[in-house]
């Protein structure tokens, strides 16, 4: 079985979206696109001003946004008439299909925020689909807990524990790990999939080769393979995301993402003249 070992290490960029919301951005950068993952935001402060402006109505076509908190609470709203309140632990996983127009806005106005945005692409026969709401409140989350380690699982399954989103097409694998110093995390990660570690928090070691030191807030890209093991240098936190690659062509326009120019350009004249919505 292949040892999985570190292809590239990222700082993500600080940078800023919605209507102010500081954020790092790690991919949608440097890479700018990890099929089948278009964009991965991290927000997080204590200070208001921060993140207070939200994120106004917006339109989405031809992708899907994850939205996982892990501190304080933001109020949804779309197109679809889907209204929901997500705390701590919560998961928001919105297929925007052929078209929804959403917005995300800070339900508290002070304390920590802090929580991540996952943008993952649609293949070409779903990008028109009729546009789909699910909401994972906490409690649904399944938890896998030793005295070693604790995986929370949003996708994918580890060991004999199942996380709440199943039947997808990319067969995700969405997993939030705690891991105590000097403990390991070990999981057996399918060859057909691109997969990274979002380091949170802590200082990890991944595989046998020798790699730069890694601490909070970096994108790890993996290399393929299957047998991933990853070394707790300190008490740590990571995000394992894992995909099967679509292989199809990319056209991007902000909040759309399709498979020509020309769909772009369509999705933008659709919402300018009142057609977005169906």
């Amino acid at each position: 079985m292949k040892q999985i070992e570190v292809k590239k290490i990222i700082d993500p960029i600080s940078t800023s979206d919605g209507a102010g919301v500081k954020l790092k951005r790690s991919i949608g950068v440097e890479p700018n696109y990890f099929d089948p993952f278009l964009m991965l935001d991290e927000f997080g402060s204590e200070n208001k001003d921060d993140y207070i402006a939200g994120f106004p109505p917006h339109p989405h076509r031809g992708i899907e946004t994850v939205t996982y908190m892990l501190e304080g609470e933001f109020e949804h709203e779309d197109s679809t008439g889907a209204k929901g309140r997500m705390s701590s632990g919560d998961v928001q996983w919105m297929k925007t299909g052929g078209g929804i127009i959403h917005s995300e806005m800070p339900a508290m106005s002070e304390g920590r925020l802090h929580g991540f945005q996952l943008w993952i692409n649609m293949p070409a026969k779903f990008k028109m689909n009729k546009p789909e709401y699910i909401y994972i409140d906490a409690k649904q989350m399944q938890v896998k807990k030793d005295d070693e380690k604790k995986i929370k699982i949003i996708a994918g399954k580890f060991e004999n524990v199942e996380g709440p989103v199943k039947g997808h097409n990319i067969e995700p694998i969405y997993f939030d790990v705690e891991l105590k110093k000097d403990k390991e995390f070990n999981f057996k990660l399918p060859l057909t999939h691109n997969s990274f570690i979002y380091l949170i928090d802590g200082e990890i070691k991944i595989g046998d080769r020798s790699h730069d030191k890694v601490n909070g807030s970096t994108l790890i890209i993996l290399a393929n393979g299957e047998k991933l093991n990853i070394k707790g240098n300190t008490n740590s936190k990571f995000l394992l995301i894992s995909g099967k690659p679509i292989g199809e062509p990319i056209a991007r326009g902000g909040p759309f993402v399709m498979n020509t120019k020309q769909e772009i350009l369509k999705a933008v004249e659709d919402y300018h003249n009142g057609t977005f919505v169906k």
